[in-house]
């Protein structure tokens, strides 16, 4: 077994998860994630952990969504088993990235909503989610194999500790700001973030982070006003979507379009109330990541760009007693901060041209 396998495995349960003796772990595996869920097994064995690993297929559920009439009944069992699980790690990685392509939007939604509460037992234990490189993943990302190999572990194999200190710097300004306003290329959005919490997403629950890799500072906005373009392709319900451009007034979508992938993107917006209102501003901050790669979980967290999320809030972001956005989707969608470009708080840029003042040499605010 390749080395860095293992110490994927090994960042996993110790930094990212913080597994403890005697804690149970879901492991969720897909298909093509094997080789890393067979180190994962050993690193929680030797932490004297308990296992519990499931099968995941897109082609599986794509199989079930299909046949399907689309009237879904509330996936008791599978709540029940997150509600006793202390830990849940997801080891992302399929044979095919557009599998379930050809399921119709109502029935995904329809599936989405009625499975809201599997999701929230879920999100409720200290889970995270990885990727193990696959030939799809690279196929997908326009990478050969090797070399989509070492760009996986160039973003998740970090001095994480050094970057968690870095990505403080901008937490502290989200914490103490009213509003961020957004400016590029077919973007100037602003984003009222008063008494929100931001995220250092260093890859850890420790720092209320549940993605590995990760590198990214992100809250959840009050509200949005004015529009966005997203230059960065993403695949939505395993549909392509490309140069989305998103209107927003008194925090809600009222126009949207895209060059290609429109129709998912509006199922997408056509899930519930909450689908067309923003959950997320995250700002990429992984240097390890260097170019779109068609993995949201990755793309979001490349440095230099900003990404937006319809959909479902995360609650480590609200005020107590703030429901925040909710809905069944959470759907990434990102934009490049290239030349030109500002990223303000409070009126004041902490990022212009897609590097952080600090990068350049001053404290330029």
């Amino acid at each position: 077994m390749d080395d860095r396998i293992r110490a994927h495995a090994e960042t996993l349960v110790d930094w990212s998860a913080r597994v403890d003796p005697g804690d149970d772990v879901v492991v969720r595996v897909e298909e093509g994630a094997h080789d890393l869920a067979v180190a994962v097994a050993a690193a929680l064995g030797d932490r004297g952990a308990n296992l519990l690993a499931t099968y995941g297929s897109d082609e599986v559920t794509r199989a079930y969504l299909r046949a399907h009439d689309g009237d879904f009944a509330p996936a008791d069992a599978e709540r029940a088993l997150y509600e006793r699980a202390d830990v849940t790690l997801s080891l992302r990685g399929g044979r095919n990235t557009a599998a379930t392509a050809d399921v119709p939007g109502d029935v995904r939604n329809a599936h989405a909503r009625a499975r809201s509460d599997v999701r929230e037992a879920r999100l409720a234990t200290d889970w995270v989610s990885t990727v193990h490189p696959t030939r799809s993943l690279a196929q997908a990302a326009g990478m050969s194999y090797e070399a989509y190999r070492e760009f996986v572990y160039d973003a998740v194999l970090r001095d994480w500790a050094a970057l968690a200190d870095e990505m403080g710097r901008v937490k502290a300004r989200l914490d103490d700001a009213d509003e961020v306003r957004i400016v590029a290329d077919g973007t100037d959005v602003t984003l009222p973030v008063a008494g929100r919490t931001a995220v250092n997403s260093a890859a850890s629950v420790a720092y209320d982070s549940h993605n590995l890799p990760s590198g990214e500072v992100f809250t959840a906005p009050a509200s949005a006003e004015g529009e966005v373009t997203f230059d960065v392709p993403v695949t939505v319900e395993g549909a392509r979507v490309r140069d989305a451009h998103l209107v927003f007034a008194d925090g809600e979508v009222v126009e949207f379009s895209a060059a290609t992938g429109e129709a998912a993107l509006a199922d997408c917006l056509a899930t519930d109330a909450g689908a067309k209102r923003l959950g997320e501003l995250g700002i990429g901050m992984n240097r390890g990541i260097t170019r779109p790669t068609d993995n949201v979980l990755f793309d979001e967290k490349m440095a230099g760009t900003v990404h937006l999320a319809l959909g479902r809030a995360y609650d480590a972001c609200l005020p107590d007693g703030e429901a925040g956005t909710e809905s069944a989707i959470h759907v990434d969608l990102i934009t490049r901060m290239g030349e030109g470009s500002r990223l303000l708080v409070d009126g004041e840029p902490i990022q212009r041209d897609g590097r952080f003042v600090w990068e350049e040499g001053t404290e330029r605010t």
